[in-house]
């Protein structure tokens, strides 16, 4: 297979993670990087053998050896470098979430149709064994009607900076555009969205909440502006409901895992168990996750192109499989989350049209 030739901007913390999932992919070439900390660059370039380095990503976009650029930077920076990457005749892969608002994930969409190139977004659950197998069950019917489903993500105390870890970036609406929804919810609401069919949203409601201490010197240091704490109740196009409840802190143990309800059966995460009735009698059954994929690898043809996010990314690009659509998942995503922003601001249930004509772009000018 020929190889795909990418170029990298943002080698931050997010960026090493990515070139690290690269160098587990055969198909893949890192050629270039770009970052405006240069030192920083040069450091991250070496580590990872990439030969051509700029501080300003334009003139890695003037490349025209590379197939792939993949953005890493924060999210309220995600619309402006991926057009103009796609601008410049390049598929992009862009980190989680789409971008800063769902206007501005419109655009990044919007451009890619107009360019004819790819678009992917970081959904890492998408590919994950428990969500392989989940898919089956709902592809052979096994759930039935499906009416309700939940998505939840815990971590007690888990925030960036002030919590000790990450950058101040990460808790500021200026360069993140949210909290908890966009930083860890995406990855579970995507999750759920994406195993329901992505039924058209017809009401959002929702509350934020910023109510755990935190370090007074980091609060203070960061601007810590965003939500700890989201929930909300999306209603769907024929009846089904989603519950939503994410947290960066709270005085808790845990939240219960995720779930998808049906009329025949139903399936909970974490580990992934189905539940159901046989001859009239209550029965739960787990899976060997592990072992069901590592038969799909030995049986499937290219299964290997679904077990990880950039290595999808790269066999779409090879024209070995078809493109999943992160980006339409990523966006419908990002409609619920604002929604339950809007929903919170407003004090009342919303509709998809409102936030549309709400949203309001948070890009970084470049």
């Amino acid at each position: 297979m020929n190889k795909v030739r990418i170029g990298f901007i943002g080698v931050g913390q997010i960026g090493k993670m990515h070139l690290d999932a690269y160098m587990n992919i055969p198909g893949a070439e890192v050629v270039a990087a770009a970052d405006v900390n240069e030192v920083e660059l040069n450091r991250v370039a070496d580590m990872y053998n990439i030969p051509h380095r700029y501080t300003d990503f334009r003139k890695l976009l003037e490349r025209d050896d590379i197939d792939a650029v993949d953005v890493c930077l924060h999210n309220n920076l995600h619309m402006p470098f991926t057009v103009a990457a796609l601008e410049a005749g390049k598929n992009v892969y862009c980190e989680k979430p789409i971008a800063g608002s769902y206007i501005d994930g419109v655009k990044m969409l919007e451009t890619a149709q107009k360019c004819k190139r790819k678009l992917s977004i970081q959904l890492a659950t998408l590919f994950s064994g428990e969500t392989r197998v989940a898919k089956k069950l709902i592809e052979n019917d096994r759930l039935g009607n499906i009416y309700h489903a939940r998505s939840t993500g815990f971590r007690r105390r888990g925030r960036p900076y002030v919590d000790g870890y990450g950058t101040e970036f990460f808790v500021k609406k200026e360069t993140a555009g949210g909290g908890a929804l966009f930083d860890m919810g995406v990855y579970h609401i995507a999750q759920i969205l994406y195993l329901i069919g992505m039924p058209e949203v017809t009401r959002i409601s929702g509350k934020i909440h910023q109510e755990t201490d935190m370090d007074t010197a980091r609060r203070a240091k960061s601007g810590y502006n965003v939500e700890e704490l989201g929930l909300g109740l999306v209603k769907f196009e024929g009846g089904l409901t989603m519950d939503i409840i994410e947290s960066w802190a709270m005085h808790l143990n845990t939240f219960e895992a995720s779930y998808i309800a049906g009329s025949q059966g139903g399936i909970q995460f974490d580990p992934l168990t189905y539940h159901t009735a046989m001859d009239g009698m209550e029965m739960d059954a787990t899976f060997r996750v592990d072992g069901i994929c590592a038969r799909w690898s030995d049986l499937v043809e290219d299964d290997e192109a679904y077990t990880s996010p950039q290595g999808h990314w790269v066999a779409a690009l090879q024209g070995r499989v078809d493109l999943l659509p992160t980006a339409d998942v990523a966006l419908q995503t990002m409609l619920v989350s604002e929604g339950i922003y809007l929903s919170d601001h407003l004090g009342r249930e919303v509709t998809p049209e409102e936030v549309m004509e709400k949203s309001k772009s948070n890009a970084v000018k470049i």
